[in-house]
Parts: C-alpha cells; sequence; structure tokens
C-alpha cells in the first residue's frame, strides 16, 4: 500500500497538518520521536498583538479566525478542554506606556483587540503603581495536552510510528517515497529545530531561538487573568502559575539553565510582592526564522517533498492557518502566500549552499 503522505514530526505543525489529512479522509503515517520540545513546553498563549511595541502581530486577527474554530473542533472531537479564554493585562511602567497604549488603541485593526480604559485593578500580590491595559480575545492552549492526546490518538490508530527518522533509510522514487517499509505518495517535514539536520531543506535560515520557562506556586496571589510585564505570568490551576520567556539566540540545548533561572526570577521579583516557590523549570528551542516568517512550500528538486516549519513562538495561533495554506497548495493548486513561501529564500541560499 502506498499512503497518500508521510508526516515527520509531530509538533503543533505536523499535528495541524494531520488534522486536514483527517478532514478529507487521506491516508497517512507520523513519525516522530518527540525530540523537538518547543511546542510541548510552550506557555500556550495566543495573543494577536505585540505587547513590547503594542502592534498587531504578523497576520494575527486573520490567523485567529482559523486558529479558534479548529482548536474547538479537536475539543469536541476528543471531549477535553483546550481551549482557556483569558484576558491579558498589561502592566504599565510609566505614564509614557500608558499614552502609547492609547495612540495603539485608536488605531483600525487594533481597537478590538486593546481596551481604550486603563484598568486600575488592584489585584493583591502584584505591583502595578501605572495600571494595566487589556487584550482582549486571548487565552490559552493546553498545547502539552493536546499534543499528548493526539499522539495517544494516532497510535489507537496504527498511524504513527515512534522512532528517530533517520534519513539514511529514506528512498526517493519519481512519484513517491520509502521509509523502511512505509511508502507515500508525498512527505512532509515539520519537524522544528530539527529542520537544521536535514539534508534537503538545512539550507533555509532557520537560526532556533531558545526559550526557558517556570512553573511556580503562589497560594497568596488570586489571579484570573493572564498578567504581562517584564514578563508573562499565567495562570493553571491549584495555586500554579507559568512565568516566561527567555530568548537566547545561541544556546541550541533542550537543556534548562541557571542563568535564564536567574533572568526570569530577577523579572519576576521586579512586580511579584509575595511569597512563591518554584516546581518546574523547562526549556525548548523555537524554530525562529530569519525574518520571522514560517517556512513552506515544495523542495525545488523532490516535487513530492514538503517542508512546514518556522512557527516561531506563536505556534498554537500560525500552525493552522499555514498548514490549511499547505495543504491546499499540495491538493489543489492554490498559491502559497509570497511571505511564507521558501520560494523568497531559494535564489539567495540555494546559490550560496551550492
Amino acid at each position: 500500500m502506498i499512503h497518500d503522505y508521510l508526516i515527520i514530526g509531530l509538533g503543533l505543525a505536523g499535528l495541524s497538518f494531520c488534522e486536514q489529512l483527517e478532514e478529507d479522509n487521506k491516508t497517512y503515517k507520523v513519525v516522530s520521536d518527540d525530540s523537538q520540545r518547543s511546542s510541548l513546553v510552550a506557555g500556550g498563549l495566543y495573543n494577536p498583538v505585540i505587547l513590547k511595541r503594542f502592534s498587531l502581530a504578523w497576520n494575527a486577527d486573520i490567523q485567529l479566525q482559523t486558529a479558534l474554530p479548529f482548536y474547538k473542533k479537536l475539543e469536541d472531537k476528543f471531549r477535553i478542554q483546550l481551549d482557556h479564554k483569558i484576558s491579558v493585562l498589561r502592566r504599565f511602567a510609566s505614564i509614557e506606556e500608558q499614552n502609547l497604549w492609547f495612540e495603539a488603541a485608536d488605531k483600525p485593526r487594533l481597537n478590538k483587540f486593546l481596551s481604550p480604559k486603563i484598568s486600575l485593578d488592584d489585584i493583591e500580590g502584584i505591583d502595578a503603581p501605572y495600571g494595566y491595559g487589556e487584550v482582549k480575545h486571548t487565552g490559552r492552549i493546553d498545547s502539552n495536552k493536546l499534543i499528548t492526546t493526539y499522539t495517544s490518538f494516532l497510535e489507537q490508530k496504527g498511524n504513527l510510528i515512534k522512532e528517530t527518522f533517520r534519513f539514511n533509510k529514506l528512498k526517493i522514487h519519481s512519484d513517491y517515497v520509502e521509509y523502511n517499509s512505509t511508502k507515500a505518495h508525498k512527505i512532509v517535514f515539520a519537524t522544528g529545530f530539527g529542520l537544521r539536520d536535514n539534508p534537503f531543506f538545512n539550507y533555509l535560515p532557520l537560526k532556533g531561538t531558545k526559550g526557558e520557562l517556570l512553573t511556580v506556586r503562589i497560594p497568596e496571589l488570586e489571579l484570573s487573568r493572564i498578567v504581562k510585564s517584564s514578563v508573562f505570568i499565567i495562570p493553571l490551576q491549584n495555586d500554579l502559575f507559568r512565568v516566561g520567556a527567555t530568548y537566547n539566540n545561541y544556546d541550541k540545548t533542550n537543556v534548562p539553565t541557571e542563568d535564564a533561572k536567574v533572568e526570569l526570577v530577577r523579572k519576576l521579583e521586579s512586580f511579584l510582592k509575595c511569597n512563591y516557590e518554584i516546581v518546574d523549570h523547562v526549556a525548548g528551542i523555537r524554530p525562529s526564522v530569519v525574518d520571522r516568517k514560517p517556512i513552506v512550500g515544495r523542495h525545488h528538486v523532490h516535487k513530492h517533498m514538503y517542508v512546514l516549519n518556522g512557527l516561531g513562538s506563536r505556534g498554537v495561533l500560525i500552525a493552522p492557518s499555514i498548514a490549511k495554506q499547505l495543504y491546499e497548495h499540495i491538493e489543489n493548486g492554490q498559491p502559497l502566500s509570497e511571505e511564507i513561501d521558501i520560494d523568497r529564500f531559494s535564489k539567495k541560499y540555494l546559490t550560496t549552499a551550492s
């Protein structure tokens, strides 16, 4: 039997593409070993606004229209809760930041998301003398639960090959690929930062950014919304909160570091005014790209080989829409957006690599 697709990787990108295949009753196999941990350790926050600059993230309003129904469908499919709808409070550090917020809230594409009123809520345990600005239409996707549930789903269907993908076992034929005993008409690489080791796509400028998060217990803090200051503090359950994240462009390991822990603690303590306990510390490499856009498209030689990658730090928001774009491109000939198509790099980087 020759399957329709072979998917390499089961983070948010690979999972989102699998759902496209499910909808159209395509046959497929997935190879994954959980080595790329950025989806598993992500904070899961979907927020259309870049809160450092009070600007709309790339295509975030459009991506939100695809992402929210996508996760609702998965909630119904697996009878679990994934989407925790929760607003974000941006803690102001000065009057100047308040003024910048008012200016941003007047802009046409931002006024849907930024409340025009300054919130002076006194959240006991958080120092916020200049108040907060509220971001609406935000929330947290439990990406760990999603990937764990989807992994079990694929195992039950017999669609998951749980192993490290070995390129020396991949045979490329004119109209299909063969991996061990599995054959498929098309192969899609959705391996996150692992793309750096992919001999077919390693010319693409995937740089990778390490992110580290803490989980802390704060019994005295009653917080029902996410607070963004120098770091995010995201409420979970049972007095637990997720604190993050760091951005490191040089360390390419998944090992948590003391330096990042110290940085997160310092930033947290700059506005948290109650006792806390660190209960967990995790790290992962975000698949970031030099121009901060995804890398999606077909290999320049092997016409049945594709890549779906480069989600960066906004994977829960971006993954459903770019997976849909790639699927429509492959199956129905719809052109990819030039912003995400790997052709934007081909001339420069293939010439350099050759």
